[in-house]
């Protein structure tokens, strides 16, 4: 598929940028050569080869998951400029 001048503004028009009129030539090569390459690539066969996030198998560590500095709510509370009923208070925002 091939992008001409007259697309390219458009597509530039719609993605709100603002491209000066001796660049759309340019840009209208650019975005056909985007559409070669996803051609290019939709005639890779992929039957049968599951989605992956990597090309590497990579397990993530995980850290447990256990309490290690709670139980200091009236030492974090102390910092507060106003607190209330064991929470910061706020003004209020949202009228």
């Amino acid at each position: 598929m091939s992008i001409d001048k007259d697309t390219a503004r458009r597509v530039a028009h719609l993605a709100r940028i603002a491209v000066p009129e001796e660049d759309l030539d340019a840009l209208a090569g650019e975005l056909s050569g985007i559409l070669g390459f996803m051609e290019q690539l939709n005639e890779v066969d992929v039957d049968g080869v599951e989605p992956m996030t990597s090309v590497t198998p990579m397990a993530l560590t995980q850290r447990a998951d256990e309490v290690t500095d709670g139980d200091i709510q009236d030492k974090i509370l102390a910092n507060a400029p106003d607190a209330r009923e064991g929470f910061f208070a706020v003004p209020k925002v949202v009228e």
